[in-house]
């Protein structure tokens, strides 16, 4: 499998076409039997890990069978196309997952090949929670942290905030340098880890899905910053 996602940032007079986007391009993914999941989504403040809703920062998140496939979704489709036409900046990365855990609209997205090993290059993470409507306050108080504590934790690369909605579905794509950085942010680092203790018992979240990938390739950038692989 592979799991394609592309991050644009539209000219500030044609965020309406944006909108517009986010509304009719649901009809050609959902027509395309080739794509086993998708989704439009929003994002956070410059394309960050932020409550605050970005309107020039959008993306989309697709799956595929193989290469093939999404190289003829990428350079023929109009969902693409009204990407680039609109785009200032762009970022597309390509992963392969390696291991999912949770559901995301009821659905487990994520094909993981068994045989796929965790390589000493770089990960990529997608985290994604819907939010309990009593618990989004406590929610926003404390995620804030966890977010900060990403930024600058060792091996943190880039991140991005993205949701079909700005309030209640959150997802987080992160990159890091190796799998250890992954694992030491998570349990090591006192803020992430006492969110998720709070995460268990205050029951935030009514669906969650925690997914780590290699990564298969990348190009363009997000706020000005490229992947070296």
């Amino acid at each position: 499998m592979i799991v394609a996602l592309t991050i644009t940032k539209f000219r500030g007079l044609t965020i309406p076409f944006a909108f517009i986007g986010m509304a009719v391009l649901r009809l050609p993914l959902w027509l395309n039997k080739k794509c086993s999941f998708w989704k439009l989504m929003g994002s956070g403040k410059d394309a960050s890990v932020d409550l605050s809703p970005d309107y020039k920062h959008w993306a989309v998140l697709t799956t595929w069978n193989d290469r093939k496939d999404y190289d003829h979704f990428n350079h023929n489709s109009i969902v693409m196309k009204w990407f680039n036409f609109f785009a200032i900046e762009s970022f597309t990365i390509l992963l392969n997952p390696l291991t999912s855990h949770g559901l995301w609209s009821k659905a487990q997205p994520f094909k993981v090949d068994k045989t796929n090993k965790v390589s000493s290059g770089k990960i990529a993470v997608i985290t994604r929670a819907a939010i309990k409507f009593n618990r989004l306050k406590e929610f926003r108080h404390n995620i804030k942290r966890a977010a900060d504590a990403m930024r600058t934790a060792p091996g943190f690369v880039l991140s991005a905030g993205m949701g079909e909605n700005p309030f209640f579905d959150q997802a987080t794509f992160s990159i890091w340098d190796d799998a250890e950085s992954v694992k030491n942010y998570a349990y090591k680092t006192f803020d992430h880890a006492d969110v998720i203790k709070l995460t268990r018992a205050r029951e935030w979240y009514k669906e969650e899905l925690f997914a780590r990938f290699s990564i298969i390739d990348s190009w363009g950038t997000l706020n000005g910053t490229s992947v070296e692989l």
